[in-house]
């Protein structure tokens, strides 16, 4: 009988020792380092596991030696939302002299292996991931080509050790909704983004805890969640707007969606603020040239990009930021679609 190798205490080792203890040649490991896609998931998983027992890290390259691009990834990108973040990426890339390179995953919020892999080939200065994550062996991947990464993160689902700015969506909820409450409406529906999604639940949270502050009950029937697009704007808002007993007022998950209440109301002949007042979310700036101007949050899209990007390029100098989570602040910016309920008039 063959004698099993005995284990190698955890510490450092070469790609040899990492080799010998899967029972792979050097090249696969040395492929699995590169993010190479021509290696099999088991035996990828194999080497993983052994590169993490023993806390190899690959040694880290001149920054002179890299591409001088970061990529930008989005899960999917097809309006103006986007385009505060790209907006706010370029002006902070562009002082540092530093190209952005765009993607989008087609609407999955976490990347293919074998997308990665691709990427990895001519690894970036830095990656930046907006509403989209990365699995756990994907960061070790990650952190062991030595390419930094942030993530853009308007949902707050990212783990504590991921670098990430985002802003704070359960007060955008509350400061909305307290808006309307103290206006007088006591019947307000809420259409949000995906369910799936942390920042749409958390918006609807800060919905259900404006409500409990006032000791008012909250009607099922009027909380949807939807997308964040104009159409599920349009839709959701069309069906709670026909209801007999209709809310008097909406609070819609992003400007877009509320962009599909306004057309909704309108079709049905309603007033807006004077039948019906609505409020958006992220203050895109198209919100403050529509008629009736939105009253909305003010979600600073751009300034995340920034900080974000910063922090991204700090990291590719080796620098590390003083905290790997910062929370911008949300605010309500009241113009014109909000007013008292006719009732109260």
């Amino acid at each position: 009988m063959t004698p099993s190798r005995p284990a190698r205490a955890p510490g450092p080792a070469t790609i040899a020792t990492i080799a010998e203890e899967v029972g792979v040649s050097v090249a696969t490991v040395s492929k699995v380092l590169n993010g190479r896609s021509d290696v099999a998931a088991e035996t990828r998983a194999r080497v993983e596991a052994s590169l993490d027992r023993h806390r190899y890290r690959r040694r880290s390259r001149r920054e002179s030696a890299r591409s001088r691009q970061i990529h930008l990834v989005f899960h999917e990108f097809a309006n103006e939302w986007a385009m505060e973040i790209i907006r706010g990426v370029e002006s902070v890339a562009a002082a540092a002299e530093v190209g952005v390179l765009l993607s989008q995953l087609g609407g999955r919020h976490r990347p293919s292996q074998q997308w990665l892999d691709e990427v990895l080939a001519h690894p970036p200065l830095g990656m930046l991931f907006v509403l989209c994550h990365l699995s756990e062996s994907q960061h070790q991947q990650l952190r062991r080509r030595s390419v930094p990464f942030v993530v853009v993160d308007t949902d707050s689902a990212t783990s504590a050790s991921v670098p990430t700015v985002g802003s704070n969506n359960w007060n955008g909820g509350l400061l909305a909704t307290r808006h309307l409450l103290e206006l007088g409406h006591r019947r307000i529906g809420i259409i949000s983004g995906p369910e799936d999604v942390l920042c749409s639940r958390a918006r609807a949270a800060g919905f259900r805890s404006a409500h409990d502050e006032a000791g008012l009950p909250i009607d099922p029937e009027l909380v949807r969640f939807g997308s964040f697009y104009v159409d599920a704007g349009y839709t959701h808002g069309l069906e709670l707007l026909s209801r007999p007993d209709r809310p008097t007022a909406i609070f819609a998950g992003s400007d877009m969606q509320a962009m599909g209440v306004l057309r909704a109301g309108r079709q049905l002949g309603l007033d807006v603020p004077g039948d019906l007042s609505v409020i958006g979310y992220d203050n895109l700036p198209v919100a403050a040239w529509i008629g009736p101007a939105l009253t909305t949050v003010n979600q600073p899209l751009g300034d995340m990009a920034g900080t974000a990007t910063q922090m991204l390029l700090d990291l590719a100098r080796g620098v590390d930021p003083p905290t790997s989570r910062i929370d911008l602040v949300t605010e309500l910016v009241v113009r014109e679609t909000t007013a008292p309920p006719a009732h109260s008039r």
